[in-house]
């Protein structure tokens, strides 16, 4: 905080201090409003009529209703909290006043702790713009307050405010609030949303697992250049539709992330992006995957609906059912691969699917086991907005390993398969391909065990260099058994 809000204070005259965007990096209309859809959708039904008949005050109370917000998981604006406790300290009274309704603010309130007075929207009234400059005016006087707020919104109350405390966006209207003849004491930036901000907020390095697609091209052996196109069209509409899945999923799971050691920092929890701006990104990532689908077969599309059916139903309830939510997950893997096949009219074959099953099953039992391992090292007894305990993470390790070595059977088991010797001329190089896997597998899960494992093993691959390396012998086994040297008699036939 600037030394002119130091010199200024006058510890006689009360500030008042904003809450949305203000003291917390959210709005909880927006909050509220998020809750209730996600885990009470005939509560929210409630709040309709009075959203058509534009009744903000009901409105508000209705979704604070349906969608209470915890005010313990809220991200608050640290450096204006730690100036009001100096004000504070000085004797200085602190009055938060907020269009929000009261049954979220006051929660809020006490989490602070600094308060002596909390003006709130109160299911009647909306205590926003005018009406909340009305309601100082009237019990502090014109020019009997300080403050500190963020939005344009608040312009009424800047011009009958003796100081202005400008916060996060609201520094822009800085000209504006010394045009309506209140100097401005102090500003406290905010950080802007930034590119990187917006793709973290879409994953896009999530997008790594869209690859999936061209796996029926590699085992199938097709790289012509439409069926390439058609692969690329296909990676590129499920990565914009998996982006507008994760910012909704995010959106709905704003309360577990902020409790979630990793994810609180993630843009929608941490308040780097707003709700609103969450919201206006989905329609855009859906017109991108969208236009990208159309170019696609019909049987693509189908598939491309069925991902987003999955994975709405994975936001809405699947995730917080015990192993439901991971077999979700490795069907949604094994989905890409099924996609690819579907993009470019490349079979997918039973002894693939097979496959991709138990080792996409694997790779989501890892996913889960490292969660719950990184909970377990931090005390907690469960992983956020899950049906999981830190002690099954045994039983998740055994199923994971399990799966994993059962994915290396079926791989031993196609190798000697007819369907190999009409693929390649020489299938017996693709014995190799067996202990590479079951290396490969092994290592993830100690990996898994020390907790050195990436939440999501198919990222971490992405940037693992062994990965990568087991990656380029695997071309090189395949082109060998493809067209390389007859090798061994017996053997390499």
């Amino acid at each position: 905080m600037s030394g002119a809000v130091a010199e200024g204070t006058v510890v006689e005259v009360p500030l008042v201090v904003d809450l949305d965007g203000t003291l917390v990096l959210t709005d909880l209309l927006h909050e509220s409003a998020v809750l209730a859809v996600t885990r009470a959708p005939v509560a929210a039904l409630g709040a309709v009529p009075a959203l058509l008949r534009g009744d903000r005050a009901a409105l508000k109370r209705r979704l604070a209703q349906a969608g209470p917000v915890e005010a313990a998981d809220l991200p608050l604006r640290e450096e204006l909290v730690s100036f009001l406790r100096e004000e504070k300290a000085k004797g200085r009274r602190l009055v938060l006043a907020t269009a929000a309704d009261e049954l979220l603010a006051l929660p809020v309130a006490a989490r602070v702790g600094l308060f002596d007075e909390v003006l709130a929207s109160d299911g009647a009234r909306n205590l926003r713009g005018e009406a909340k400059r009305c309601e100082l005016v009237a019990r502090y006087g014109e020019k009997g307050f300080d403050y500190a707020a963020d939005d344009r919104s608040d312009l009424p109350v800047f011009r009958s405010a003796r100081k202005a405390i400008l916060v996060g966006p609201g520094v822009r209207l800085r000209a504006e609030v010394e045009r309506a003849g209140t100097p401005v004491s102090a500003e406290l930036p905010g950080r802007p949303v930034r590119l990187r901000t917006v793709l973290s907020a879409i994953r896009v390095r999530q997008w790594v697992k869209n690859v999936l697609v061209f796996v029926p091209l590699v085992t199938g052996q097709v790289f012509d250049v439409p069926v390439l196109r058609s692969a690329v069209f296909a990676f590129f509409a499920l990565g914009f539709l998996a982006s507008a899945v994760y910012v909704l999923n995010d959106l709905g799971d704003l309360a577990a992330d902020r409790r979630h050691y990793a994810k609180r920092r993630r843009p929608l929890a941490s308040g780097d992006l707003s709700i609103l701006a969450g919201l206006s990104l989905v329609p855009l990532l859906l017109a991108g995957s969208f236009a990208f689908a159309l170019a696609l077969p019909a049987g693509a599309r189908v598939l491309l609906a069925a991902y987003l059916a999955t994975t709405t139903l994975y936001t809405l309830s699947l995730k917080r059912k015990v192993l439901v939510d991971v077999f979700t997950l490795a069907f949604l893997y094994t989905l890409r691969v099924l996609l690819g096949g579907a993009a470019t009219g490349v079979p997918v074959s039973p002894w693939l699917l097979a496959f991709s099953v138990f080792l996409f099953l694997s790779l989501a039992f890892a996913k889960r086991a490292s969660e719950l391992l990184a909970m377990k090292e931090r005390g907690h007894d469960g992983a956020a907005g899950r049906d999981w305990f830190v002690w099954d993470s045994l039983v998740v390790q055994i199923l994971g390993v399990a799966s994993a070595y059962l994915s290396s059977l079926v791989l031993a088991i196609y190798i000697h398969s007819d369907v190999t010797k009409r693929l390649y001329a020489h299938p017996g190089w693709l014995w190799l391909l067996v202990p590479a896997l079951l290396y490969w597998t092994s290592r993830v899960w100690v990996l898994v065990g020390r907790g050195e494992m990436d939440e999501d093993p198919i990222v971490f691959a992405a940037r693992d260099r062994l990965t990568w390396a087991l990656a380029v012998a695997t071309a090189a086994v395949l082109l060998m058994a493809a067209r390389g040297p007859i090798g061994i008699p017996g053997l390499m036939e």
